[in-house]
């Protein structure tokens, strides 16, 4: 299927996630107590957790879920053939910000204006399907959002879902168990690896102690290349060499 694809329809993306507050005193006191029952539950801490306990779990874990973290930022690549030397390059570009609702509606423009049609277009990355997708879903429907063409999945049957590419799924060969970090596969199939900087657990740190979003996003822009770069490895095709790529600022 993959090489049946015109790569130039191809939305690759990946997203960054940080708690919705710098730290759990700042939550609402529902949203504390929210917190205080989930933390309970899902990481074993105790009933009468200390504040700073609560606040350990909710630095460290709140940003893997929508209810409790924000996107920060939205990086996507774009390939497309030169029209001179006839090589492939991609774009690079990020939405980032404090502003969720912005970003979020800066990308669903992108996708209304570039990428309408799941029966033509597609949006690829890695996990999108367990964790990118149904994130900036979410969040959407937090901001009240419309959702885009390509994100709109309600009561939509596997088949009609195609146009959402899962290179960690394609890795799985039906191996529901499996989970394979981008990471783990670069260095098997030999391209340069997206973890040179910071990596995910870091972002949090980044983004509320040192609010370099600039940073978070060229970090974010390294996953979609990466994306790409194995995108490419199951076409068995040449990956992207650095004067391909190109990270519009």
């Amino acid at each position: 299927m993959l090489e049946q694809i015109d790569i130039a329809n191809v939305l690759f993306l990946d997203i960054e996630t940080v708690s919705v507050t710098h730290t759990y005193a700042e939550l609402s006191e529902d949203f504390q107590h929210l917190w205080k029952a989930k933390s309970t539950s899902l990481f074993k801490t105790e009933t009468d957790a200390t504040e700073e306990e609560l606040n350990e779990t909710y630095r460290d874990r709140a940003a893997i879920y929508a209810e409790f973290g924000k996107i920060m930022c939205i990086s996507v690549g774009v390939v497309y053939r030169d029209k001179d030397d006839k090589r492939l390059r991609v774009r690079l570009k990020s939405f980032a910000g404090h502003d969720e609702a912005q970003l979020l509606k800066d990308f669903s423009e992108l996708m209304a204006q570039h990428y309408p049609s799941p029966g033509k277009h597609f949006i690829c990355g890695h996990n999108i399907k367990e964790f990118d997708i149904p994130y900036i879903c979410r969040r959407m429907v937090v901001h009240q959002m419309p959702f885009p063409n390509l994100l709109d999945l309600e009561g939509k049957k596997p088949w009609e879902t195609l146009h959402l590419l899962d290179t960690m799924e394609m890795w799985k060969f039906g191996d529901r168990k499996n989970y394979t970090s981008l990471k783990v596969l670069a260095a098997l199939l030999n391209f340069p690896s997206p973890k040179d900087d910071i990596d995910g657990s870091q972002v949090g740190r980044v983004y509320w102690d040192e609010n370099d979003v600039e940073r978070i996003s060229f970090y974010c822009e390294k996953d979609v290349l990466a994306t790409i770069q194995l995108f490419l490895r199951y076409r068995r095709a040449p990956i992207l060499e650095e004067d391909q790529v190109t990270h519009i600022r």
